[in-house]
């Protein structure tokens, strides 16, 4: 094993997307790591020992760092996003831009698959304005920042969202500063920055029953005056509150939401155009039908390509009753499969089986207990299922159970 893994093996702490140097940083470097080669046991047992030690550890950072697969679910997502991110971005009339949520259950991969789309757009959006601002403000050389990243405080407050938007472009914040003053300075920031996309992540951390909630959702609508792209990532956003106030426009599929009353605060929103909303759903892969077993299935194998078990043979994952098990076991939510996977490959080297079966598997619980950085008061821990056995120890056939009323109800 040459010396030029290491640093792949050990890359340091991920960056923090949600400030301007850690989105750069994930931007330039997401597609940087660079998996374990496919060994199987006997040229593992070629190498010397500290070359085994040295794959054995790079295979661990492969199973921890599984990389995003497309599905049917998030090209969906893609396709409504960049669509209307560029859309958006080539606008000349000063004209309020609609904006778009992304809903969806818990673990489902809206983050990773709206901050991959993102920074794809910002990729190209560089190449075209070769790098350089268009916007810069004269005699300025403001850095040039097409994207920014912001998480939802959990206790979310007009003053402290634009504290958290200001805290990712590294602005002054002061204590004197009122909220005309902060709404002020974000208005700038993202106009000297160039900024064509702000992303609002776990935005269902509102809770529409609190009036600094409500009066926090009036300053995102007025954000959508600053000439930006609004997107709003959050689990199960029809059900949250967000929309009440909105109705939905049959002929476009577009929710339209009243404008913000913050225009008498800030002065930033000269006229009384609606706020339009795209509403997309990145949701969970089903078993019900046979399209939907075949793309779980086309996942699976996805998924047990990226894998470096030295004994892991062809179908592990996508043949036998190995779908029907792990899908059993995750509900079909990609970020539950791919923490049940990544759990049971690190079992599968320690134990030295060196493959993923059902009963290794079964060995492995899935504990969200406290997944870090995740508010489960606003569903975004989702409820793990546990496997189903008959009372012999063998699991039975479940892909004809009756789901409906008279199934529940016994």
């Amino acid at each position: 094993m040459s010396a030029e893994v290491a640093p792949f093996v050990l890359p340091g702490p991920p960056p923090a997307r949600n400030t301007l140097a850690g989105w750069d940083t994930y931007r330039r470097t997401r597609k940087n790591f660079i998996p374990a080669p496919v060994l199987d046991r006997n040229a593992w047992r070629a190498l010397s020992r500290r070359r085994r030690q040295m794959h054995d550890l790079h295979r661990a950072a492969t199973h921890a760092n599984l990389p995003v697969l497309s599905t049917p679910m998030s090209r969906a997502v893609s396709k409504l996003l960049t669509s209307r991110i560029e859309t958006n971005a080539l606008k000349q009339r000063p004209t309020t831009r609609a904006g778009v949520m992304v809903t969806g259950g818990g673990y489902q991969g809206k983050t990773e698959s709206v901050c991959e789309i993102v920074a794809t757009f910002e990729d190209r959006w560089r190449e075209l304005v070769g790098h350089l601002n268009p916007d810069a403000v004269a005699g300025a050389r403001d850095l040039h920042v097409p994207v920014a990243y912001v998480q939802t405080p959990v206790t979310a407050k007009p003053k402290s969202l634009c504290k958290a938007i200001l805290h990712f472009y590294d602005a002054p914040v002061t204590s004197r500063m009122d909220l005309p003053d902060l709404i002020r300075q974000v208005a700038d920031s993202l106009h000297d920055h160039g900024t064509k996309v702000l992303i609002l992540d776990d935005i269902t951390r509102l809770r529409m029953h609190r009036v600094d909630d409500q009066d926090t959702l009036d300053l995102i609508r007025a954000f959508m005056s600053m000439h930006v792209t609004l997107v709003l990532v959050g689990v199960d956003i029809p059900a949250s509150g967000l929309l009440r106030e909105g109705r939905r426009d049959a002929a476009t599929g577009q929710y339209t939401l009243p404008p913000a009353s913050l225009r008498r605060v800030n002065g930033l929103e000269a006229t009384q155009t609606e706020r339009r909303f795209d509403l997309v759903e990145l949701g969970q892969f089903r078993y019900d039908s046979p399209t939907g077993i075949a793309a779980w299935i086309r996942h699976l194998t996805g998924v047990e390509n990226a894998l470096r078990l030295l004994d892991a043979g062809p179908g592990m994952l996508s043949t036998g009753t190995m779908p029907e098990y792990l899908f059993e076991r995750t509900s079909g939510v990609v970020g539950l499969l791919e923490r049940l996977i990544e759990d049971g490959c690190r079992e599968a080297m320690d134990s030295g089986q060196e493959a993923l079966t059902e009963t290794l598997l079964d060995s492995i619980a899935i504990d969200l207990t406290h997944a870090p950085d995740r508010d489960q008061a606003a569903g975004e821990v989702p409820t793990v299922p546990s496997p189903r056995r008959t009372p012999n120890g063998r699991r039975r056939n479940t892909v004809l159970d009756d789901r409906g009323p008279a199934g529940a109800a016994g």
